[in-house]
């Protein structure tokens, strides 16, 4: 599906190959503070897939924005905003270290939309990973482009349910930041350049990465429900979580399906997710 000048881009697919290779899990382990070692034939958490098949463009190829310049695999919208808006994801397989990894990457869709913010435009990639010949992970991943707007305003803040059965706190600060921006070579200024985030993308402070805030939700329902194994997995985010907020991470039970959520100091949701585990 597509919108008039975009509509030769959708069916448009690349393959990538790469080998699963224990430093990028060991750099993740060591930044989430979390003890692991991940040895020979050790399974990878699904997200921290994210770490390896890296677009590696050159210096000369890149943004003002920090991001690779537009164009290439994906269609060259113009709106200067981009972000990673949320993903849907069901595991098959795992992936393990040492097994050589092929990612199928294919536009389904690029939508134009009017919204609170403006003119925006949402482009959806499905992302199709097998190990040594395994399929293992299924993702629909979307992108938004929007405007720059002249001045900060917060989407209409969604309050914590007060019922979650656990919650979690982890301390932000711009070193995790910036070293999960290196371990997924995520250039974006607003990640790392105070500066350029507020002054040219007009935000309060650094922006914490989505997908960060992802494997912290997925990394704290795994050591919640220990022996579990996920079997899907989505997030969206909804509003803006910034360096110096807190962050909590919280979990409930609804029915099968386990609802995630981030929330800053003032108990507004930041991310929502969804986690099902695999049947025992």
């Amino acid at each position: 599906m597509a919108n008039g000048q975009w509509e030769d881009w959708v069916g448009t697919s690349q393959t990538l190959d790469d080998t699963c290779v224990p430093t990028p899990a060991l750099a993740m382990a060591a930044t989430l503070g979390r003890p692991v070692d991940f040895a020979s034939d050790m399974p990878m958490p699904h997200p921290w897939l994210w770490l390896y098949f890296l677009p590696l463009a050159s210096a000369s190829d890149m943004g003002t924005d920090g991001h690779p310049k537009r164009g290439g695999f994906l269609p060259p919208i113009a709106q200067p905003r981009r972000m990673w808006a949320g993903s849907r994801m069901a595991m098959h397989d795992a992936a393990r270290i040492g097994d050589p990894l092929t990612k199928v990457s294919t536009i389904t869709a690029v939508t134009e939309k009017q919204g609170g913010a403006g003119e925006m435009a949402f482009v959806t990639v499905q992302h199709e990973v097998s190990a040594a010949g395994r399929r293992v992970l299924s993702e629909q991943q979307d992108i938004v482009y929007m405007n720059i707007p002249p001045r900060f305003t917060p989407p209409k803040a969604k309050p914590l349910p007060t019922d979650c059965d656990w919650t979690e706190t982890v301390p932000l600060d711009p070193v995790l930041l910036f070293r999960f921006s290196a371990l997924t070579f995520n250039g974006h200024r607003i990640h790392y350049d105070r500066p350029y985030a507020m002054d040219v993308e007009n935000y309060p402070g650094l922006v914490v990465h989505g997908p960060l805030q992802a494997i912290l939700l997925y990394d704290a329902a795994c050591r919640q429900s220990p022996g579990k194994i996920p079997a899907s997995f989505s997030f969206r985010g909804i509003h803006p979580l910034f360096e110096h907020d807190s962050v909590s991470l919280n979990g409930r039970m609804d029915g099968d399906v386990l609802e995630l959520m981030t929330a800053n100091q003032d108990g507004t949701i930041c991310m929502q997710a969804k986690l099902t585990w695999a049947p025992a």
